[in-house]
């Protein structure tokens, strides 16, 4: 095309370098900007925005650009999330491509960080070839990290994903999970997911990952809203205590169950596991919870744990660590009485996870919280959640993201 150069992205001109100090020397609130002008300098870029998916999962929501009067106004444009272009790229994680009607070309690039979906990158450029694509995809690399760095400090993000009035329960449930649902390492890949009752159920998962293990849990306080909610910040904050004070999942139980019994009336249930990264050997303390499900090979079977006493429980307690031994390939499936209590007893869960083997742990728990979500009609009388955890082996090395179309 005349008068049109692609250019090199890397040490010259504006690299991926120069555009995270661009970042970091802007507001928080522009970070979006600074990648978008970067892309409409380079690539004569236009209708450059970012897309995220609100709280719910059900829409794609676009960040209004800085200064613009949209964003002046608190406006922002949504659209259906199912079958959508952003879904396919959310889905997929590869970048899509499509003539824009006049002859230039709309792309979508996925804008993910260590296996957790940010958002997605759309624009329209005049020309498309492999450097631009990659450059592209560069680009919406840039972005996860841009973002997920500056959501800390301004509520932009959190305000743009609210499409529906949020309770203070919901307030409250959603700060206690992790900032990502989902992370990818040589060792592991692990996603959650939680969709929350008419009424906030209590249910929390968490994990964290040391230089020689990976913790995860999930809990279920007892009742519903504020209630529940509050239950479910003593739980959880005890457990994170605990396990940043180096201490043991053991240990990590009677913190929970000292907090809840001494500061509030109520039960949670739990399950905590410790997995060792080099051998695969896990820990587990199931308090009250429901078993997991496992995935090995073609079978999946549930695990059938000596079951303890639930955390806060007015009585004598003793919480026994049990033993799992992971074996590469398989995929262990945590979930919450809401997956498969009264309506959603019809959800035939065996099923779903052994039909959705080949799939990415994110697309697992979308499909499993989908179908739970589908038999309870919509209005769900508990929290539904799930953990997924594939398990690919001991060792280091680069993560592992190449799950059936999943690139």
């Amino acid at each position: 095309m005349d008068g049109w150069e692609v250019p090199v992205w890397g040490d010259e001109g504006l690299g991926l370098d120069e555009v995270l100090r661009a970042a970091e020397d802007a507001a928080p609130v522009e970070s979006v900007d600074v990648v978008a002008r970067n892309l409409e300098k380079r690539f004569s870029a236009t209708e450059v925005c970012f897309w995220f998916v609100d709280m719910v999962g059900q829409e794609a929501v676009r960040l209004p650009r800085s200064g613009t009067a949209a964003q002046v106004r608190g406006e922002v444009v949504r659209v259906a999330l199912a079958d959508s272009v952003y879904d396919r790229v959310l889905r997929s994680q590869r970048l899509h491509q499509e003539p824009d009607g006049e002859g230039g070309f709309r792309m979508a690039a996925p804008v993910t960080n260590r296996g957790d979906c940010v958002g997605v990158l759309e624009m329209v450029v005049p020309y498309a070839d492999d450097a631009v694509r990659d450059a592209v995809a560069r680009a919406a690399h840039a972005l996860a990290y841009i973002v997920v760095t500056d959501r800390r400090f301004t509520d932009l993000y959190h305000w743009g994903r609210r499409t529906t009035a949020v309770s203070l329960a919901a307030e409250i449930q959603h700060q206690l999970l992790p900032s990502a649902s989902c992370c990818e390492a040589a060792q592991f890949t692990l996603a959650g997911g939680l969709v929350p009752a008419d009424d906030i159920g209590g249910d929390t998962y968490d994990y964290a990952l040391d230089q020689t293990a990976l913790h995860l849990s999930l809990t279920d306080a007892m009742g519903h809203d504020t209630a529940s909610a509050l239950l479910a910040t003593l739980t959880v904050n005890a457990l994170r205590g605990a396990r940043r004070a180096g201490c043991g999942i053991l240990d990590q139980a009677y913190a929970a169950h000292r907090a809840v019994s001494g500061h509030a009336r109520g039960m949670t249930t739990g399950q905590l596991l410790r997995v060792q990264l080099d051998t695969g050997a896990c820990e587990l303390v199931n308090a009250g919870h429901p078993w997991p499900l496992r995935l090995r090979g073609t079978r999946v079977e549930e695990l059938a744990l000596k079951v303890n006493l639930p955390f806060g429980v007015p009585a004598p307690v003793t919480y026994q660590v049990q033993e799992l031994q992971l074996e590469p390939g398989d995929r262990l499936v945590l979930i919450t009485d809401g997956m498969r209590e009264r309506a959603a007893a019809a959800v035939d869960l065996p099923a779903l996870v052994h039909d959705t083997r080949e799939e990415h742990p994110r697309e697992v728990v979308r499909a499993l919280t989908t179908a739970v979500h589908e038999a309870c009609g919509g209005s769900l009388p508990d929290d539904a959640t799930t953990m997924v955890l594939d398990w690919h082996g001991g060792g280091s090395g680069g993560r592992r993201a190449d799950y059936g179309s999943n690139s």
